[in-house]
């Protein structure tokens, strides 16, 4: 086994132990035999557990930009965004579950909600990936406002109303396994923001894959 490779092994560990329980109920003892590396080596990487859980959440947040990139892509008019990004979070909860079993729901706000204030570092990087996220709404939002499809708002307020509210609903199919609830953000998520419900798509948009 490689450095690199080891280092990619205790990432992927993290990940997987830290999101399927807690950050509190994971050790580095669990991570290593996880990752099937040793302790020594871990320590050759990391300084501590919470240095570990830091690049986690940075290994997590840069999977999924690509993807958010094009979600959210300019190129695309505003509610189509929308509307692909809501079926982006069943599809994505729905390979979580076939792959560790159960919906898991938003890893980063997992361990930001359980790290609210300490670690300090922990906190901070959950919250600045979250801050990230919110910012694909708030420039959606915005441009949706402009464009004369949404009624005129504060679009950093409801950029903030509309992700609680979806974080809210990936915790609830995570206590209940329940993608069914994922489906149903799409009514809730468009009324919400003064956008009506999905059908207010154009035919075209509402083919595209």
């Amino acid at each position: 086994m490689s450095r690199s490779d080891a280092r990619d092994r205790l990432i992927q560990a993290t990940i997987d132990l830290v999101w399927t329980a807690s950050y509190g109920a994971v050790s580095v003892d669990a991570i290593c035999e996880r990752a099937q590396v040793r302790k020594g080596s871990f320590y050759h990487f990391f300084a501590s557990k919470d240095d570990l859980v830091v690049a986690a959440l940075d290994t997590q947040w840069e999977s999924r930009r690509p993807f958010l990139d094009d979600i959210f892509s300019p190129t695309r008019p505003p509610l189509e965004r929308l509307r692909r990004y809501f079926a982006y979070v069943v599809e994505r909860q729905s390979t979580v579950r076939a792959t560790y079993g159960r919906v898991l729901g938003c890893f980063h706000h997992s361990v930001g909600s359980e790290c609210v204030q300490r670690p300090a570092d922990v906190a901070a990087k959950a919250q600045e990936i979250i801050v990230g996220l919110r910012a694909y709404l708030e420039t959606t939002l915005r441009d949706a406002q402009a464009g004369g499809l949404l009624p005129l708002g504060d679009p950093s307020a409801q950029a903030k109303a509309l992700f609680a509210f979806i974080e809210g609903a990936l915790a609830q199919a995570r206590l209940h396994d329940d993608l069914e609830i994922l489906r149903r953000i799409p009514d809730t998520a468009f009324a919400l923001i003064g956008a009506g419900s999905p059908q207010i798509l154009s035919p075209e948009v509402s083919r595209a894959g």
